[in-house]
C-alpha cells in the first residue's frame, strides 16, 4: 500500500493522502492533491507510520504530483484573484447588510471553487450573497462560518510571549479552556493578560494545566484552615516552585510553611493515631482477658 502522508493547507487546514504514484517527498515539499472536485495546492508535514492506528473519517485522496513551476505561476495568480475577492465580496456584504465579518478567501488551485471564512454572532442567511458572488466568478462558491480562534489562525501574529501563534505553528486542536485553569496557576484574572489576539483565553493555559494540579495535590487545599505552631489559620498562597505556602492568623499575622514542614506533620499525625488505635487494641485484648 502507498505511504500515507499529512498534508497542510492555506489556514493551517490538515488532510491525509496516500502517495499513490510513488512520488520522492520530504517535509516542506509543495505538492498537488486530488480534492474533491479537481486539484489543490498543499505542503506535505510528514509521513505517517502505521495507517492502521489511524481512525479516519474518509478515505484518504491521492498526492498527484510534485509542484512544478507553471504550478508556481497559478498560485502567484490566486493569491492576487483572493485578495480582489476579498474587496468585492465586502460590498456585496455590506449591500445585502449582513452581520457577519470576513476573514479571508481561498481558491482551490484548479479555480473550481472559491471559498469565504467569516466569523459571526448567529447563523447567517447568505443565500442570495452566493447567488451574486456566483455570477461573477462562475465557479463553485462555499461561504464558511468559523470560530475567532480558526479566525486567529487564519490571520495569523504574535502571542504576548513575543512568539508566534501556537495555533499558527504546532497546535492544531483547541482544546476547552476555562478561568479555572488560570486561578489553579495563581494568575491574574485579568482579562487583557489571560486572553489571546482571538479574545479567548490563552491555549496556553493547558500547557502546565496537570503539572499544577499534580503539584497542588502535595498541599492542603487553598482557603482552607490550617494548624500551625502560632494557632490555625487559613491557608492564604500556595507556591509549588518554592513548595511552600503562607497561612494567615486570625491577628493577620502570616506563616510560611514548607512542604517538608507540612509532610513532618502528617507522618507525625500519621504515627499518633497508629499508636492510639494499637494502644486501644492491646487494651481490649487485656480486658478480653
Amino acid at each position: 500500500m502507498p505511504d500515507l502522508y499529512i498534508v497542510e493547507f492555506i489556514g493551517h487546514r490538515r488532510g491525509y493522502y496516500h502517495n499513490t504514484y510513488y512520488h520522492a517527498l520530504e517535509s516542506g515539499d509543495k505538492v498537488i492533491v486530488e480534492a474533491e472536485r479537481g486539484e489543490d495546492l498543499g505542503t506535505v508535514s510528514k509521513r505517517v507510520g502505521d495507517e492502521t492506528k489511524l481512525n479516519l473519517d474518509e478515505k484518504p485522496l491521492s498526492i498527484l504530483r510534485p509542484f512544478t513551476e507553471e504550478d508556481l505561476v497559478r498560485q502567484t495568480d490566486n493569491k492576487q484573484a483572493e485578495k480582489d475577492a476579498i474587496v468585492k465580496c465586502e460590498k456585496l456584504v455590506s449591500k445585502h447588510g449582513l452581520p457577519m465579518k470576513l476573514v479571508g478567501s481561498e481558491y482551490q488551485h484548479d479555480r473550481n471553487k472559491l471559498t469565504f471564512y467569516f466569523t459571526a454572532d448567529q447563523r447567517v442567511d447568505f443565500r442570495a450573497l452566493v447567488r451574486d458572488l456566483a455570477a461573477i466568478y462562475k465557479t463553485r462558491i462555499e461561504l464558511r462560518q468559523i470560530g475567532v480562534r480558526d479566525a486567529a489562525r487564519r490571520l495569523g501574529g504574535f502571542g504576548v510571549c513575543g512568539l508566534t501563534q501556537c495555533c499558527c505553528t504546532f497546535l492544531h486542536k483547541f482544546e476547552p479552556i476555562s478561568t479555572q485553569f488560570a486561578r489553579e496557576q495563581n494568575l491574574s484574572l485579568n482579562p487583557s493578560k489571560i486572553s489571546g489576539n482571538c479574545g479567548r483565553l490563552l491555549c496556553c493555559l493547558t500547557y502546565e494545566k496537570d503539572h499544577y494540579l499534580q503539584e497542588l495535590a502535595r498541599f492542603p487545599k487553598q482557603g482552607e484552615s490550617y494548624t500551625t505552631e502560632k494557632g490555625e489559620g487559613i491557608i492564604e498562597e500556595i507556591n509549588i516552585f518554592k513548595k511552600y505556602m503562607v497561612v494567615k492568623l486570625p491577628k493577620g499575622e502570616r506563616e510560611k510553611i514548607t512542604l517538608t514542614d507540612i509532610k513532618k506533620k502528617e507522618r507525625h499525625k500519621k504515627s499518633f493515631f497508629k499508636n492510639w488505635h494499637k494502644k486501644r487494641k492491646e487494651s481490649r485484648d487485656s480486658s478480653a482477658e
